[in-house]
């Protein structure tokens, strides 16, 4: 179950990118449709946690639940759902799996944390990736608002990386509540601001959601991309380690850029899918300790049970 878990989790996080790419495509305005998303995702998770008598009302109405909700939620997908409208969903995959890297970026210039020579050699391989996803587009005649778009995400994912940081703090306040609570909660503030920033520049038009693409974005990204998979990553955590179900940012990117070549006809050339191979070579290469240390522990915990199994047997 676990190894299919995470497999399907891959697999929806990696279909996400493109999802967001059609309904925007398809005429929906980003802030709205985000907003939608997220609120619904979020309400439909607390009525959730309501039935089964964890709902926490404290952790609903707490400045710690606003601010995630406006970093994680608001800060990262205000920027990737309206850079979507000018940058291949493959493209934005990869660029927003800078996440960890910006988040060392965050640790190393305002907590002072020191960088190993190994965590430099990633950003430093990474960083090349980025220039090889983006060089092929750096010409004088293409239009300067897909650079602003690239900016963008990487920007968004700086709130990411914010996010992330202060949600540790959040869940040694909130020790005894249920992650999904967690996640609900500041989905809901996430997507309410995103709404309001609907509300302040975007017109509406009641046609372009009654189109059936739309809406399926809409369903699709609600149900699957904020529910389900997310709620996926929290089991696995909690049946593993952190370390193991966050390797999905190696693999759905590539996903992504698939998807977005075969399925939407995106173009994507060889020296932009290799610049993705090298971001997530560099992001291997940050985690590699981590990663090496997981799976040795693994292997013994699975040797330990192993001969257990045996004696009990004997």
């Amino acid at each position: 179950m676990i190894i299919f878990n995470y497999i399907c989790m891959c697999l929806i996080f990696g279909t996400t990118f493109l999802a967001i790419k059609i309904g925007v495509d398809e005429g929906l305005p980003p802030f709205f449709s985000a907003g939608i998303r997220f609120f619904m995702a979020g309400i439909l998770l607390f009525l959730m946690m309501s039935l089964r008598k964890k709902a926490n009302l404290a952790v609903l109405f707490s400045k710690e639940s606003f601010i995630t909700g406006s970093t994680l939620t608001f800060g990262t997908f205000a920027t990737l759902y309206w850079a979507e409208q000018y940058v291949a969903s493959g493209v934005s995959a990869v660029l927003s799996a800078t996440g960890p890297i910006m988040i060392l970026l965050i640790q190393t210039m305002f907590l002072h944390v020191k960088l190993s020579i190994r965590t430099f050699v990633g950003c430093a391989i990474s960083l090349i990736g980025v220039a090889m996803l983006l060089m092929p587009n750096l010409t004088v005649s293409y239009d300067s608002i897909w650079l602003i778009a690239c900016f963008l995400i990487l920007l968004g994912e700086m709130g990411y990386a914010a996010g992330t940081i202060y949600s540790k703090k959040v869940s040694e306040r909130f020790s005894g509540t249920s992650p999904i609570m967690l996640n609900a909660a500041q989905m809901i503030y996430g997507g309410a601001l995103l709404l309001l920033l609907s509300l302040a520049s975007e017109q509406i038009n009641i046609g372009d959601l009654a189109n059936k693409n739309a809406i399926g974005s809409i369903v699709y990204l609600t149900v699957f991309g904020s529910m389900i998979a997310q709620t996926i990553y929290y089991w696995l955590v909690s049946k593993t380690d952190p370390i193991f179900p966050s390797t999905w940012l190696y693999i759905s990117p590539i996903i992504a850029l698939g998807l977005g070549k075969v399925l939407y006809h995106e173009n994507i050339t060889w020296l932009m899918f290799f610049g993705g191979i090298t971001i997530i070579a560099g992001l291997i290469v940050i985690n590699s300790k981590a990663l090496i240390t997981h799976f040795a522990n693994k292997g013994r915990t699975d040797s330990v049970k192993s001969e257990s199994n045996r004696a009990n047997k004997a």
